[in-house]
């Protein structure tokens, strides 16, 4: 029985292996003044930091609509999938894992799994990618989507923001947490928890900031196998000063990717934020499988 895998475009996948694996996107839309349009497709990362540098400029997102994901489940099944497993980011952020239950209604629950990945950007990635990984060794749909829920759980996502307020504009942080960053001048390291974005602790500078993203990234790491993202907005410099500061600090990377964040989160986070997530490395049963180049 064939299994194909599906997501959304928060998922920021590298392209090659979206390609590699038979990945299926569905873009989320953003909206800029004057203008919307699919992310990845329409609005890239640049258009949205372009606006956001503009005082008082807005930038939102909706969700995928269900006659997208109906559209997209069609396809994969129409190039000869049996099973779907649709994987999504959180639910506590987004409506786009509902909305996909309810393309899910009207194809076949029976032919289609939705999986709410509780977390974002490559925190729901690695969920894809485990997936993939075990759909492509010809696992039924319920081992694939359990493999995508377990990596999930043991994901961490970790990022920095030059400002809380894109988050509280958006409502994906508690306006108080926004008010306590502003008002004191720090610089709050956050993470993904049961689904939210929630401080987890408060430095005063970028430069600590970032070092306090690798030292969590090291003890989540510890010595065992993983994959870790590297993600930013309109920051390449900090991105690839993290990444090398990864491959030098973590023993047990097997896979690295650095990219930048799409228009849907970039929306929320703004420009200058960095993040790290880090994720155990898959395995096949009893050895590990062969990853592709690193991006």
């Amino acid at each position: 029985m064939s299994v194909a895998v599906i997501t959304d475009s928060t998922a920021y996948l590298p392209q090659e292996l979206v390609e590699g694996y038979g990945i299926h996107v569905v873009p989320l839309y953003v909206v800029l003044a004057g203008r919307s349009g699919r992310e990845g497709q329409d609005i890239g990362p640049d258009d949205v930091a372009r606006a956001l540098a503009v005082r008082g400029q807005r930038v939102s997102t909706s969700r995928p609509t269900p006659g997208d994901f109906v559209a997209a489940y069609r396809e994969a099944l129409d190039a000869g999938a049996d099973q779907l497993v649709s994987i999504h980011l959180s639910g506590e952020l987004s409506s786009t894992s509902e909305a996909a239950r309810v393309a899910a209604s009207q194809v076949g629950e029976h032919i289609v799994t939705v999986v709410d990945s509780r977390t974002a950007a490559m925190g729901t990635g690695f969920a894809v990618l485990a997936a993939a990984r075990t759909a492509a060794t010809g696992a039924p749909a319920a081992t694939v989507a359990q493999s995508a829920r377990e990596t999930a759980a043991a994901t961490r996502t970790l990022f920095v923001v030059d400002t809380l307020e894109h988050l509280r504009r958006g409502g994906r942080i508690g306006a108080a947490a926004a008010l306590l960053g502003s008002a004191l001048s720090v610089k709050p390291l956050l993470h993904m928890q049961d689904g939210r974005v929630v401080p987890l602790e408060k430095v005063r500078t970028t430069a600590r900031a970032l070092h306090r993203l690798v030292q969590r990234a090291a003890e989540t790491a510890g010595e065992g196998p993983v994959s870790v993202a590297v993600h930013h907005l309109a920051a390449p410099e900090r991105a690839e000063r993290l990444a090398a500061e990864i491959r030098d600090r973590l023993p047990g990377v097997r896979e690295l990717h650095v990219s930048e964040l799409g228009a849907a989160i970039g929306a929320h986070v703004g420009p200058g934020a960095v993040g790290l997530v880090v994720a155990p490395f898959w395995r096949e049963p009893d050895e590990l499988v062969e990853v592709l180049p690193e991006s």
